[in-house]
């Protein structure tokens, strides 16, 4: 499983902590924030809280934090970091 992530958009970071099935857990200024899922290749959906179902409506901030999910390159480990 992929390990969580920070990504930037503008000036807000976001922290990414993936759930599996295209499932991750958006946190903001240090909060949950949201649960977004992908659902095609251009669009995310917002999850609700209550019943863990997507809620069909686009939101142009959750299609920007999928965009930079699918984006993101994680960076390669520090040789030093595996030598300890």
């Amino acid at each position: 499983m992929q390990e969580p992530f920070d990504i930037e958009i503008g000036p807000i970071n976001y922290s990414v902590f993936p759930e599996g099935n295209d499932s991750y857990t958006i946190f903001k200024d240090g909060k949950e924030y949201i649960q977004i899922q992908k659902d095609t290749s251009s669009i995310w959906l917002k999850m609700d809280y209550k019943t863990e179902l997507p809620i069909f409506e686009e939101d142009e901030e959750v299609n920007a934090i999928g965009q930079a999910i699918e984006n993101y390159v994680p960076e390669p480990e520090d040789k030093e970091e595996d030598e300890l």
